[in-house]
């Protein structure tokens, strides 16, 4: 591509996708860049994006996003008024921000549930395990569609209690939902989004008869859990419920997907590491932190506002303007991380923006990791013999939650 074409648009050109960090890296030969009148302003290098993620006069605000013209655009996987639901908790700012999320966390991890992930460990390896044993006498496979896809579906559907018979019809509306989010103008813009819309209210409206049925019948789950709960915030509305909820169902699993897959691709890329995985198990833990480091899920991050003036590397960047932060491009920046495009689980510094940083760091982070472990420990063991069939594989068109659409891999059996 000339280089006449803003870099912008070719990093959220589909035709970059299999390999944007060439692009990152000439990005970050000017940190804050603005390439056209109007646009947004992308950050690149590590220690400013960490700075803005933690800065309070940038907004996350859905009612503060600028004008698609200047780099709004795409609905984000928390922004639910489309579709008549107000906002998740990761469009807001303080303290509605911290108020919802604050109860959103009381059944999902520490101080009020400190064991409700943990305790899923012997269920997430029995998926798994399920999902393997499975594929039976295949000689090849598709690691998205048997496995990285239907693994993370089905335990965030459970952890909220959603029936099983129901767990396969998510497909159907999670796909145009995260379709929704790409940022890149190409295509049919108003069509994606209307698909979206149409996705999240079909969502919502099967959500709204769970949630109904919760409160008159409480489980153990934790949709019973965001019904019921009465904390020192009080109980959340019906409409915070469905928002939150759709939020922790896109959320809680598309990264995921994308995390498992990106793995095994850079397993399978690094041979000597999947050796070394399929022999020490304990491993698992720094691969994820590495993967999200080299390979994140989570690109960039292109709808933030400044709520006023703001000075990043002596360049103003406006009240109102748009910024992108591109967390990819920082993971992979030499005035961080040593030897950045190199994956080296034995990296004793991965202080990583794979999920992000600050007030809205990844809600499911814990989850996340746990998944992975688990996931990328049993590849390694039970798949004998696999083999990349296609490289680069063929990816989603969505430039902000990357990962391939299928990865093809042949394997000479299952072990036990």
């Amino acid at each position: 591509m000339p280089d006449a074409v803003p870099l912008l648009h070719q990093i959220t050109d589909y035709a970059n996708r299999a390999n944007p960090y060439p692009l990152y890296e000439k990005l970050r030969e000017t940190p804050v860049l603005q390439e056209e009148a109007g646009g947004p302003f992308v950050i690149s290098a590590y220690h400013d994006i960490l700075g803005l993620l933690h800065d309070p006069r940038i907004s996350s605000e859905a009612a503060n996003l600028a004008a698609p013209g200047a780099g709004g655009g795409a609905a984000d996987m928390g922004g639910a008024e489309e579709s008549g639901l107000p906002p998740s908790f990761i469009r807001l700012d303080p303290p509605e921000h911290d108020r919802l999320r604050r109860m959103a966390n009381r059944p999902f991890g520490p101080p009020h549930s400190p064991h409700r992930i943990d305790s899923m460990r012997d269920e997430l390896a029995e998926i798994v395990a399920g999902l393997l044993d499975g594929l039976g006498d295949a000689t090849e496979i598709d690691l998205v569609d048997q496995f990285a896809y239907p693994f993370p579906v089905t335990v965030i559907c459970r952890l909220l209690g959603v029936p099983r018979e129901d767990e396969p019809r998510f497909r159907s509306w999670v796909d145009p939902i995260v379709a929704g989010l790409d940022p890149d103008d190409g295509g049919d813009v108003d069509a994606r989004r209307r698909e979206a819309r149409d996705a999240r209210l079909q969502l919502g409206m099967y959500l709204a008869g769970l949630v109904e049925q919760r409160g008159r019948e409480p489980r153990d789950d934790m949709l019973s859990a965001l019904v019921t709960s009465q904390g020192e915030d009080g109980p959340m509305t019906t409409t915070e419920v469905l928002s939150t909820s759709v939020l922790l169902l896109i959320a809680g699993h598309e990264t995921t997907v994308n995390l498992i897959t990106n793995g095994m691709l850079t397993l399978l890329r690094h041979p000597d590491v999947l050796d070394r995985l399929r022999d020490d198990p304990g491993l698992a833990v720094n691969i994820v932190e590495e993967l999200l480091r080299y390979e994140p899920p989570v690109q960039l991050v292109p709808q933030r506002t400044c709520l006023t003036d703001i000075e990043v590397r002596g360049v103003t960047i406006p009240k109102g303007s748009t910024i992108w932060l591109v967390l990819a491009s920082g993971n992979r920046d030499p005035e961080r991380f040593a030897d950045p495009d190199r994956f080296d689980p034995d990296r004793e510094d991965i202080q990583h923006l794979g999920l992000g940083s600050g007030i809205h760091s990844c809600f499911g982070a814990p989850l996340a990791r746990l998944e992975a472990q688990i996931a990328l420990s049993a590849l390694a063991r039970r798949l004998v013999g696999p083999r990349l069939l296609e490289d680069p594989p063929p990816y989603r068109h969505n430039a902000v939650l990357r990962g391939p659409r299928h990865l093809r891999i042949g394997v000479d059996g299952v072990r036990p």
